[in-house]
């Protein structure tokens, strides 16, 4: 598997990049570890935020599970 910036591809490093920089989209999950599930959780992510990142990522249950996992293992 090729790797990009530490992920498994552009588009995991982009999603990821920008759900935890765009404060909105943040807003939008940081609550979340401490309430639901992180399968819930990428569900309702799935559903509130858009088809694609603003450069053209897409948004997919896997990257969005990706790019949050790590708070629910804390």
């Amino acid at each position: 598997m090729k790797e990009y910036n530490g992920h498994r591809s552009w588009n995991a490093w982009n999603i990821s990049l920008w759900l935890h920089n765009e404060p909105d989209w943040y807003a939008e999950w940081e609550w979340m570890p401490s309430e639901i599930s992180l399968k819930r959780a990428t569900y309702l992510l799935m559903m509130a935020l858009p088809k694609r990142t603003p450069d053209g990522a897409v948004f997919n249950r896997l990257s969005i599970k990706l790019a949050i996992r790590e708070y629910w293992e804390k």
